[in-house]
């Protein structure tokens, strides 16, 4: 289900989530790969765990992000009705420096089998760097 029309309050909370720059941060990676855990967002962006958390439940709060739980991790991605818009929004943004740096440090830690994402590829049999 995508979003067709949107009414002043959710249209301000999408905007509010956009008005920071770790939340843009956070929601391209999440957007550029699908889904991301906490410790990979701290490892990739150099956030505390406490900085990392409070921007991804204030995410969640606005209703942009749902999580769901691979093993040990909490992996949360943007809601369906919300990836056009997002993918918009970041569109706007992609030739942005500091976004292209935050993925190839992805690319990098993801090669070396270091991001908990790589670890639940490899038991679902994804070898391969996903599409970025």
């Amino acid at each position: 289900m995508r979003l067709k029309n949107v009414n002043l309050g959710l249209g301000c909370q999408i905007f509010k989530a956009f008005s920071d720059e770790s939340r843009v941060r956070i929601l391209h990676l999440i957007q550029t790969s699908g889904e991301m855990c906490i410790s990979d967002l701290e490892q990739v962006l150099d956030f505390t765990q406490t900085k990392t958390s409070r921007h991804l439940a204030y995410l969640k709060n606005s209703g942009l992000l749902n999580r769901t739980r691979h093993n040990q991790w909490v992996f949360y991605f943007i809601k369906e009705e919300y990836q056009g818009i997002t993918s918009q929004m970041l569109q706007l943004l992609e030739k942005d420096l500091e976004l292209s740096d935050d993925l190839e440090r992805y690319k990098t830690l993801y090669a070396n089998n270091v991001l908990a994402i790589r670890h639940q590829h490899n038991l679902e049999g994804k070898y391969e760097l996903p599409e970025l």
